[in-house]
């Protein structure tokens, strides 16, 4: 990799990192804090706070893709935090629970997905595209470690309030990364029309969107029982999960980094693509059998996330490399809308079912969608692996 291309890849994941910390803190602790104020004893009004920012992001991956294909991807990423520190800014002062409904709406409108990950497509050669994609996907699963430890500490010292601010300082630092930091991007190519078409009727990158779908629907499926999972079964307080939260990230980045290295220099994206997906069913069938007991649970998340991180790698690069050079935005805001879509349903079915039919059920369900995707993933082409030349400096 170039100089350009290692800083392009740590400040955009620095980027993503920043504003996921935002949207993944408060999950630990708001339930909590909900019941202290105004409309906080409806739990329907809680769930809508804690996933209404996962809607409006599926309403608006698809246009902020195709707006930084038009207008160039650090304009429309800059627009997308400005709105994401507002939303942050008023769920801060917000004083009852719809307030801050608002502000997680606001905050989920500056869905920036799909232009970060076109940015970084722009600014990496095929070879090492995966590589970035890497440290923008493994930045997700590392901050969402460190929110379920940072979380109750955070709340037992600045309050939900201080939270939000928090939020709201990060989505600024991550402007300051994007302006100062990040490498100027090469002109993005245009096409007059047909864009979005083309994407809708590409049989390839609908099995990736496919794919994208299942995996965090699973993912947050998954989360609405796991934490329970860790105190009736491994007598954990929640205070405490950060002890197989943080371990399990840890060790899973260690054993992704060779699956990306094969996957890159031997070309064998394919095999490691299905080889995670079919993990990711393990896993979830291990769950059913052995997800009360501590040291099997540590194990299967441990294995849960060396499969998230490398599906979060590959697939986005996959995309950008299929995709239509004109409309690689778009691409990747449909993907990044049919992966909000997945966060959205995955805790409102996980909670539906668990409900009705128990934990056992959940896992179950997860590993049968599981199946069905590794059945859609054995149908694809292996993406093509083109040698191009160093991107200019900038």
């Amino acid at each position: 990799m170039t100089p350009d291309e290692r800083r392009a890849g740590v400040s955009l994941a620095a980027i993503f990192a920043l504003r996921m910390l935002g949207l993944f803190l408060i999950l630990p602790v708001f339930a909590v804090h909900a019941s202290t104020i105004p409309g906080g004893d409806d739990l329907m009004l809680v769930g809508l706070a804690i996933g209404a920012y996962g809607l409006t992001q599926a309403c608006l991956q698809i246009a902020y893709g195709a707006a930084s294909d038009r207008f160039g991807r650090k304009p429309v990423i800059v627009f997308g935090l400005l709105l994401f520190v507002a939303g942050s800014v008023i769920a801060a002062l917000a004083a009852d629970i719809q307030t801050i409904i608002v502000g997680r709406v606001l905050q989920g409108a500056g869905a920036i997905s799909a232009a970060v990950t076109a940015l970084a497509a722009d600014l990496t050669r095929d070879q090492h595209r995966t590589k970035v994609m890497a440290m923008i996907g493994s930045s997700i699963g590392l901050v969402f470690a460190l929110s379920m430890v940072a979380a109750p500490l955070l709340y037992a010292a600045v309050g939900m309030a201080g939270i939000f601010w928090l939020t709201a300082a990060l989505a600024a630092g991550a402007i300051a990364v994007l302006l100062w930091v990040v490498p100027t991007a090469p002109p993005v190519p245009r096409a007059n029309g047909g864009r979005f078409v083309d994407v809708l009727r590409d049989g390839q990158l609908m099995r990736l969107n496919a794919g994208v779908f299942a995996l965090h629907l699973i993912q947050t499926t998954m989360w609405v029982m796991v934490p329970a999972a860790l105190v009736s079964g491994g007598g954990l307080a929640v205070g405490e999960h950060w002890k197989v939260y943080l371990p399990a990230v840890l060790v899973s980045f260690v054993v992704m980094v060779p699956a990306i290295i094969v996957a890159e220099r031997r070309n064998r994206m394919k095999q490691v693509f299905n080889g995670a997906v079919a993990l990711l069913a393990l896993v979830q069938f291990g769950l059913y059998l052995f997800g009360e007991q501590l040291v099997p649970l540590a194990i299967l998340l441990t294995l849960f996330f060396v499969a998230f991180n490398v599906l979060e790698a590959t697939q986005p690069s996959w995309i950008s490399r299929i995709a239509p050079p004109h409309a690689k935005g778009t691409a990747l805001g449909v993907y990044n809308t049919l992966q909000s879509i997945g966060l959205f349903l995955g805790g409102m079915l996980g909670g539906w079912v668990g409900q009705h039919f128990g934990s056992g059920a959940v896992s179950l369900l997860c590993g049968g969608l599981a199946l069905l995707w590794l059945g859609l993933a054995a149908t694809m082409n292996p993406p093509p692996v083109r040698v191009v030349a160093a991107p200019a400096k900038g």
